[in-house]
């Protein structure tokens, strides 16, 4: 029997997967701090005990993942058409899916996004999406960590499908001249999928 391919983060499916493990995450977390409640409430009788207490306090780290379960149920997963189209498009580009770029202003939901030498473009079918204000906040993050990238996203998928084939056509002239020394600690990953997964550390 085939193993089933674990969901990670930039992968299509990754929505759905995270409202299904963070609910089930949260649901355990609030049995111990609740059962600690009852069992104050019954041996007791009354609230006023220390084993409240507890319970409060233990109700800090399920309460984290309650408001991780919460912001990810507010996303919509994107549209499997469009999912199919972007994977005949994309050839060989490192290429992440269902990213919530997340911002102190605000978080933006991009559909996907890809990386070749020093550009990065995307594609959100989001239509109340900031885009400039993402693509700001995308490039100043990557330009902190040492990639001087041009950053663009697309709010029309065809447009995001043509510039996939011209980075892929082109990539050659795309990452000509660019250095790129391994990161220790991800040593496998090439100097785009490095980009991308600095890309992930900024979505939920």
């Amino acid at each position: 029997m085939e193993k089933k391919k674990k969901i990670r983060k930039g992968d299509f499916g990754y929505i759905t997967s995270q409202k299904k493990k963070r609910t089930l995450y949260t649901i355990l977390a609030f049995i111990a701090p609740l059962s600690v409640f009852f069992t104050g409430l019954i041996i007791k009788g009354n609230r006023n005990t220390v084993f409240t207490v507890v319970a409060v306090v233990a109700c800090l780290p399920a309460c984290k993942f309650a408001v991780g379960m919460i912001m990810m149920y507010i996303q919509k997963p994107m549209s499997e058409k469009d999912y199919q189209q972007i994977e005949k498009h994309k050839n060989g580009l490192p290429l992440g899916y269902e990213l919530v770029i997340s911002a102190y202003e605000k978080q933006t939901f991009v559909d996907s996004m890809a990386v070749c030498g020093n550009t990065v473009v995307g594609y959100t079918s989001r239509e109340k999406s900031d885009i400039p204000f993402t693509e700001k906040h995308i490039q100043s993050i990557l330009r902190q960590n040492g990639y001087y990238v041009n950053v663009k996203i697309f709010r029309k998928l065809p447009d995001y499908l043509n510039r996939l084939e011209s980075m892929w056509e082109n990539r050659d002239s795309l990452e000509k001249d660019i250095r790129f020394t391994p990161d220790e600690k991800y040593p496998d990953l090439t100097r785009n999928e490095l980009i991308l997964h600095t890309i992930y550390a900024i979505s939920l």
